[in-house]
């Protein structure tokens, strides 16, 4: 009995904390540089077969304007096996898809990711009937991202 709460304490341990804010968005730390942790994080992506669709490097949209930008970029990647299932509850849900990740850099360095918790995503679009869809998708989505920001 003690062999297994001390397993499920590491087990625990060894998954980054994450939690959605009130407004639904999942933030972690990556020790990582904004492309790297990008990098890594496309590279769990194409591994399970997902789609990406494209990086917007903000900080060099900013630049073609004469503004400075830390390094902020979005990559926006998807499955339309998984999304295409929640639009069919209600179509408003393509506002929200396909899924994006940011990763940024804040004023003390630091390289930080966010997403959209998919519950939250389905509760905006009061989408009810598709409670294991969403719970796969926070499994993935948790699972890309301790494969990005995990040393």
């Amino acid at each position: 009995m003690q062999r297994i709460l001390w397993l499920l304490v590491l087990s625990v341990l060894s998954v980054p904390f994450a939690a959605a804010d009130d407004n639904g968005l999942i933030t972690m730390k990556s020790p990582y540089s904004v492309d790297e942790t990008l990098d890594r994080f496309e590279q769990a992506l194409k591994s399970k077969g997902m789609t990406i669709f494209t990086r917007i490097d903000h900080a060099k949209g900013a630049e073609g304007v004469d503004l400075k930008l830390r390094p902020t970029t979005v990559l926006i990647f998807g499955n339309p096996k998984i999304g295409t299932v929640l639009m069919q509850s209600n179509q408003t849900a393509g506002i929200d898809l396909p899924l994006k990740l940011l990763a940024w850099q804040d004023a003390g360095g630091q390289v930080w990711i966010a997403y959209n918790d998919p519950g939250y995503i389905a509760e905006r679009h009061d989408i009810k009937d598709r409670d294991p869809v969403i719970a796969k998708m926070r499994k993935a989505m948790g699972n890309f991202t301790a494969q990005a920001i995990a040393k």
